[in-house]
């Protein structure tokens, strides 16, 4: 299998432009980690509750797919190359040695990236061939770090997963899956557009615990037009008596255009009655305590400490990295001289993608150079999805100079939510109670007020006139203060 080519290609490590970077100190040498993404565009239907980026094709050139993936994953990861890193003590490397305290201590110049994981999703990646998913694990593999133990998940589709092909995607290198069962009620599953039956999702979710075991995860969806509690407690159930240790619960979201929006909008079918939808979350969340499952983040369940490395480094705010059409990144591009963490965006539609990385090894469409204050609200907003939240030391990367306790010990909306039982600071850090989690979505905008307040505030401050100045961050790079974009958050499983 490709993880089987385990090795580190060099990684020139040059001097970042600034080197008051703030980077923080008192760890160990490490290796900033990067987290690709490869996206398989492709399904046989289109679900009805869903306006994700997918095609229905007659025929996929999968040669020509799988060849730019494997082009633009090499591409992307040159681009993202390690560039910094850090000594115990707080020694910094600027490519020519280490100064700690006056030492200088000579190292090679070339140096493996490292991934974390790799999370193949879609459309549906089960539908490509093992063989396209080991080619795009090789080019991971030769061009960054992909350790042995590296997560390396990817999403299926019961109906694309007979015995044989999950065994195909395990000798590739795939060593997780996650399985889009929605449901298992076949009248539920008619209705959400799926073309499995609940039959073929018990049979795809134990073939996949025989080749998988410990490390197949389930998606569910609840809230459904007429769907009342008894029948989703009933399929919960069912569903625990099915799963393996870790399973992703997720509320259906209308989304216009769809055809069970339309719908429901049109009145053929019932709106879900938000009053039910919570007490089905309630529900879920209780069961699975129950369970011995871990309530790790706002969807996401585990237990036997079966947590997703993948989608942890999006809560974290780690950098990832989009492949294929549509994909979403967070990186620095630091392969071209950047220095600043940007948003990236893949051109959507297949064919003009692959016209794109042929011509020029990568089809980035949209780029936008995340300002330092619009990287703390992603912090912010992604972390306190999870029950660790945002701890000091995470934040301190990312605001060397504002902690915090600055932010958020003064008065304002988060001593209101501490006061009412949703929210903790401590010496941990800022973190919802398990109560508060059902509720993020309510508190997030008073939280993300008061950060931009206390961003002001010290922006002001750092330019000591009582207007509004600029203060550095983190990642090297100044910003002004001011209202940030929207934040984009990881995808769930």
């Amino acid at each position: 299998g490709a993880l089987g080519l385990v090795r580190g290609a060099g990684v020139v490590v040059s001097p970042p432009p600034n080197p008051q970077s703030g980077l923080p100190g008192g760890g160990d040498v490490a290796v900033p980690h990067g987290a690709p993404c490869p996206q398989w565009p492709y399904c046989r239907k289109r679900c009805s509750y869903c306006n994700f980026n997918k095609y229905v094709v007659p025929v996929v050139d999968e040669a020509a797919v799988g060849s730019c993936l494997v082009r633009e994953a090499r591409t992307l990861l040159r681009l993202s190359r390690v560039q910094r890193w850090v000594l115990k003590g707080g020694g910094r490397f600027w490519g020519g040695g280490w100064g700690a305290f006056g030492a200088h201590l000579q190292l090679p110049r070339s140096l493996p990236s490292s991934v974390t994981s790799v999370f193949f999703g879609g459309g549906t990646p089960s539908l490509a061939s093992p063989g396209t998913v080991a080619a795009v694990l090789e080019a991971i593999a030769g061009a960054a770090h992909l350790p042995a133990d590296a997560e390396v998940t990817l999403e299926a589709n019961p109906s694309s997963a007979s015995p044989q092909r999950l065994q195909g995607f395990r000798a590739a290198g795939v060593n997780r899956l996650s399985i889009g069962v929605q449901s298992l009620d076949d009248a539920e599953l008619r209705l959400l557009g799926r073309e499995h039956t609940a039959a073929e999702a018990r049979g795809a979710v134990e073939a996949a615990r025989g080749l998988f075991p410990g490390r197949t995860s389930i998606d569910l969806i609840f809230g459904l037009p007429g769907q009342s509690r008894d029948a989703w407690s009933r399929g919960l159930e069912a569903a625990l008596g099915l799963c393996d240790d870790h399973l992703s619960l997720y509320q259906l979201t209308l989304e216009r255009g769809t055809a069970l929006a339309a719908q429901v909008f049109g009145g053929n079918l019932p709106t879900p009655p938000q009053d039910l939808v919570a007490d089905m979350y309630h529900i879920a969340c209780a069961a699975l305590l129950s369970a011995g499952f871990r309530h790790y983040e706002v969807s996401n369940f585990a237990r036997k400490g079966a947590l997703s490395t993948h989608n942890l480094s999006y809560w974290r705010a780690e950098q990832y990295i989009g492949v294929g059409p549509g994909a979403h990144g967070r990186f620095v591009p630091w392969g071209e001289g950047g220095c600043r963490r940007e948003a990236r965006v893949q051109t959507l539609e297949p064919d003009a993608w692959m016209r794109e990385v042929q011509s020029r090894g990568h089809g980035t469409r949209r780029r936008t150079v995340l300002s330092p204050l619009e990287q703390l609200e992603e912090v912010l907003a992604l972390g306190l999805r999870t029950d660790e939240g945002v701890p000091h030391e995470r934040w301190g990367r990312f605001s060397p100079h504002l902690s915090l306790e600055a932010v958020f010990g003064a008065p304002g909306e988060a001593a209101e939510l501490q006061q009412q039982g949703w929210l903790v600071l401590d010496g941990g850090g800022l973190r919802c109670r398990r109560e508060g989690l059902a509720l993020l979505d309510s508190l997030l905008p008073g939280l993300l007020c008061q950060l931009q307040r206390g961003w002001a505030r010290a922006a002001a401050a750092a330019h000591g006139d009582g207007t509004p100045g600029r203060i550095s961050t983190g990642d090297g790079g100044e910003a002004a203060p001011g209202i940030a974009g929207a934040v984009s958050g990881g995808s769930g499983e």
